[in-house]
């Protein structure tokens, strides 16, 4: 089923990733990567085979910085090699992104952008929706007050940093062309300061905690770091910041989140009594819902 995990914050990334990668190794993989940002680069290490061969390989090959994402990959579109693991790469290496669902007009895509020149080095349908978030990112900067800009602003865009917004709305064009199902996080080699999430079909859950924030494709990792978490429903975007979480929804721009409850620790993982309640979380407090909530 493939595994998703994301960090930022004030931590190394890379303990994070491989710790929460690791508990969900139960989905099934065979191969795995991560991703950080430091002075401007992305740092990309990834390995088919076993979490181990990538512990190993960061050993080696150290991938620092304070912002990342990981992957945990079920081969689909092409075998189980170190090129097609995640994270891919978007453009001249602008985007990092992992993606969990499959993607059913990669292929009409792919033939687009290799006409504007960009060089796949995949068999994956992944790597189709970095060089499509680099494309439309290009776009973003070279008509900045274009359509999409303007959605991502909407009548909340105080929330959002001034330089986050063009991320969103070159992450919202993106998506708006995929056709199948996605669950999308994305790192940028310019701006260290952001991750931004994405889901049609494949769960995502952010852990919220105070000057950092966390990302998986289940609760199962975020148990022991954080026990606020958010579940992010279909057609939403999740922007995290070391100042916090905003959600984004594809047709009503920014929308209230509900936070949950996560009573579950460390030891608990992989077990069955994951109890989880919830509050709902509106602008300016939190207050509990009057029912429980269920997973997502």
């Amino acid at each position: 089923m493939c595994g998703i995990v994301g960090y930022i914050g004030p931590r190394d990334a890379v303990p994070y990733l491989l710790e929460g990668l690791s508990r969900l190794e139960y989905r099934g993989y065979d191969s795995a990567g991560i991703a950080t940002v430091e002075d401007h680069q992305l740092n990309v290490v990834k390995r088919a085979g076993r979490l181990e061969n990538l512990a190993r390989e960061l050993d080696d090959r150290p991938a620092p910085g304070h912002v990342g994402i990981g992957h945990t990959r079920w081969a689909t579109h092409g075998p189980a090699t170190d090129t097609n693991a995640h994270p891919h790469l978007g453009g001249d290496g602008i985007v990092a992104v992992v993606h969990n669902g499959v993607i059913e007009n990669f292929r009409a895509l792919k033939s687009r952008l290799q006409s504007e020149g960009y060089r796949f080095r995949s068999a994956t349908d992944t790597e189709v929706i970095a060089h499509l978030i680099a494309a439309c990112l290009e776009e973003q900067k070279a008509n900045p007050t274009g359509p999409e800009a303007e959605s991502a602003e909407g009548p909340s865009a105080s929330r959002v940093h001034p330089e986050h917004r063009q991320l969103i709305a070159a992450v919202r064009q993106a998506i708006a062309q995929l056709q199948g199902t996605y669950g999308l996080a994305v790192l940028f080699r310019d701006h260290p300061d952001v991750i931004i999430a994405a889901r049609l079909g494949s769960p995502l859950v952010v852990g919220v905690s105070e000057g950092e924030q966390f990302l998986a494709s289940d609760a199962s990792p975020l148990a022991g770091y954080t026990d606020q978490i958010v579940y992010l429903s279909d057609h939403e975007l999740a922007v995290l910041t070391t100042d916090g979480l905003q959600v984004i929804d594809r047709d009503r721009g920014h929308v209230p989140h509900t936070v949950r409850v996560l009573d579950m620790v460390a030891d608990d993982v992989g077990s069955t009594g994951i109890r989880i309640t919830c509050s709902r979380k509106s602008s300016s407090s939190l207050r509990p819902c009057a029912t429980r909530c269920a997973g997502a």
